[in-house]
């Protein structure tokens, strides 16, 4: 379908709630989910949500293959569309990892996210999901969830020191993450 503007921090959409998906399997949100993957797969990213193309909705897209050029270390993580999610950790161990985020360019940060934990939700036609997770695939999960909270991965940092451009804390990433 199309490649979508992402919307980049700064932009008051980013920070609001999303509204629970009510209507699935029509051709509008159909779209919605082809431009999601299709934004996605164009900036290399290992998820998206919808609002970081403008749209108020709780849906996100998540998926990496191993290697992802911006993530070239971390495990595959299953192709999803996950609506309505909602998440239950399974363990209060937070544990830091470096992340970027399409609308945060150019830069990394190292956040806290929980080791281990349940989602759940719907796919697009309707079928529950419903997976306890851990790891990359974890933290991917909560990345993405959080943009239907209106929570940029900054707000979660402990230690602004270990925040900064990933062209100068990650030279060997070269030109495949220049545009996180």
């Amino acid at each position: 379908m199309a490649v979508r503007p992402i919307l980049k921090m700064g932009d008051p959409r980013l920070l609001r709630v999303a509204r629970p998906v009510e209507a699935l399997g029509t051709p509008e949100f159909a779209a919605l989910l082809q431009d999601l993957h299709d934004t996605m797969r164009a900036a290399n990213g290992a998820g998206l949500a919808a609002p970081q193309i403008g749209v108020d909705l709780q849906v996100v897209v998540f998926g990496a293959d191993a290697p992802n050029p911006r993530y070239p270390d971390a495990p595959p993580v299953p192709k999803t569309v996950l609506i309505n999610p909602v998440l239950t950790p399974l363990s209060e161990t937070l544990e830091d990892g470096w992340e970027g985020c399409l609308s945060v360019p150019g830069l990394r940060g190292l956040v806290p996210r929980h080791t281990r934990l349940r989602y759940e939700g719907v796919d697009p036609q309707g079928q529950r999901i419903d997976r306890t997770v851990e790891g990359f695939h974890a933290r991917v999960v909560q990345h993405e969830c959080d943009h239907l909270q209106g929570i940029l991965y900054p707000m979660r940092m402990r230690d602004f020191r270990q925040f900064g451009f990933t062209e100068v804390l990650f030279p060997h990433l070269g030109d495949a993450a220049a545009d996180d």
